[in-house]
């Protein structure tokens, strides 16, 4: 086997991470005891839950079955996760002198993923975990005896007033983030919200707010720390590793594909022209091990940025990722279906609204009052208003563009070696979306509607009769819309164009 730069520079090094047990940090802890068997300890910073204490978060997290193939192949691995009692939004990240002098005689290399990813946090709560966190990150790693990487998770959906967003970190002249931070420490969280909309400006979110002040602040303050800031994009299930399809949860784009699968979702606010931006999970931690490597043995100054994004080197539009995604439901349905799976994507407000009223709020009414009839809960209308309300934060991002260049990485790659490149792959030019989608909505109908393989026959039956039943109830549509409008408007020539576009309404559904 080939010599790996990247492993060998690994062994004998201990590593810190936060936000290990969210979605990346689960998959890069995995991936470190799995693809560099000689690195000494990872040190996971986490806080207790009012019901749950670290010893139990951390069972919880090594009990996870993302770690099934270290334990199945590496046993001895899982010996080498130790939980540091800490909170990010506390000064020197709250940690006991014991653990902060643990971590200051032992880390090599620190992995910041901690952070608030709601895009409607309050703006006070997401400067604490967003910018007040890598302040608290720099007073830790000063400290550090054996530092030579630190590696911060941003986001490539920051400064997004620009149509093209490079990489290199841009600084807001009208913000200083520290006196930002005194100015909200000083108000009540009445007044902070009062302020708030004047603060972010054009920013779609104080989630974009708040990644763009840190990485602002990490270069003003970090001094000689050996920073690299990696900033993917939207974080979508695993193409291949720990396990192809992999995801754990439903925010975003896996939770929009899960609910188009059920043929729950069938109207989205997307314009299907425009290119998105998804990112398979294991490419952004390939490239975060792969940089803290290069940082390290390069002796880099100053602070280098990588974007982790497809929409420069591999563009996908809304509509390829809708077509790709309804021909891979199709071939692998879920079992337990609403309804037939469609999409409809539309900007349009009148083409909006008709929709949504068609085909998610009349349906609602419809089965919550055969509920009421026959005695059973009501819960439909409200589980669409939910729905739409959950979608309705990432209506911006999916009615804007940008092209996020993504140049930094391919010297990099060109500096590793072939085995490297095959154990950290990151190229996102080599993604073939038909095969990514096919593994994507496995994963979702694996791990998120938790329908086993197994299934899929009787699954398929289901999605027969469900056609069936959708052709069924179009034709009655169709009739009914005829007559009503004939009813309506007696003098109306029903013309063989009329018929036509009411067909079209009807049959995208």
């Amino acid at each position: 086997m080939e010599h790996s730069s990247i492993v060998e520079y690994y062994k004998g090094r201990s590593v810190f991470v936060t936000g290990a047990t969210g979605f990346m940090g689960k998959v890069l802890v995995e991936k470190l005891l799995r693809s560099c068997p000689g690195i000494e300890h990872l040190y996971l910073l986490m806080r207790p839950f009012k019901d749950q204490s670290v010893l139990s978060r951390l069972q919880g997290l090594i009990s996870n079955q993302i770690f099934d193939n270290v334990r199945q192949q590496q046993p001895e691995a899982m010996a080498k996760i130790t939980a540091v009692t800490g909170d990010v939004t506390s000064p020197g990240f709250g940690l006991s002198p014991s653990d902060l002098q643990l971590l200051i005689e032992n880390v090599s290399v620190v992995f910041h993923s901690a952070a608030t990813i709601k895009f409607n946090e309050e703006l006070k709560a997401a400067m604490e975990m967003n910018v007040k966190g890598p302040m608290h990150l720099l007073e830790v790693c000063r400290q550090m005896k054996r530092l030579e990487a630190v590696v911060h998770v941003s986001t490539a959906f920051n400064n997004l007033d620009r149509d093209e967003i490079k990489e290199e970190i841009y600084v807001n002249p009208k913000v200083d983030p520290l006196k930002l931070i005194e100015l909200l420490d000083s108000l009540d969280d009445d007044a902070v919200k009062n302020i708030e909309a004047q603060l972010i400006g054009n920013c779609p979110n104080t989630y974009t707010y708040t990644k763009a002040l840190a990485e602002q602040l990490l270069e003003e303050k970090c001094g000689n720390i050996p920073l690299v800031i990696v900033r993917p994009s939207i974080v979508t299930g695993a193409l291949s590793e720990p396990v192809p399809g992999w995801v754990d949860n439903m925010n975003g784009t896996t939770g929009t594909i899960a609910a188009v699968g059920k043929g729950f979702f069938r109207i989205i606010k997307t314009n299907e022209d425009l290119v998105s931006d998804i990112i398979p999970v294991d490419y952004p931690i390939n490239l975060m091990i792969a940089v803290a490597w290069y940082k390290a043995t390069r002796r880099q100054s100053g602070v280098q940025v990588y974007s982790c994004t497809t929409s420069h080197q591999n563009p996908l539009t809304w509509g390829l990722l809708k077509r790709l995604t309804m021909e891979s439901w199709l071939k692998y349905p879920t079992k337990d279906m609403m309804w037939y799976p469609s999409c409809h994507m539309t900007v349009g407000k009148v083409s909006l609204k008709v929709n949504q009223v068609l085909f998610h709020d009349l349906p609602a009414r419809l089965m919550d009052l055969f509920n009421s009839v026959t005695g059973k809960r009501t819960k439909w209308v409200r589980l669409y208003a939910k729905a739409s309300q959950a979608f309705f934060p990432f209506e911006f991002f999916t009615t804007h563009q940008w092209r996020f260049l993504s140049n930094n990485y391919i010297p990099l790659m060109e500096e590793m070696s072939e085995q490297d490149r095959k154990i950290f792959y990151f190229d996102v030019r080599e993604i073939e979306w038909k095969k990514y989608f096919d593994v994507y909505v496995l994963g979702t109908r694996r791990f998120i509607l938790k329908d086993d393989i197994s299934t899929l026959s009787i699954a398929r039956r289901n999605l027969g009769r469900l056609r069936m039943a959708q052709l069924f109830v179009r034709s009655l549509l169709f009739s009914f819309i005829l007559l009503a409008l004939k009813k309506i408007f007696p003098y109306l020539l029903v013309t063989e164009s009329l018929k036509r576009k009411i067909a079209y309404v009807i049959l995208r559904q």
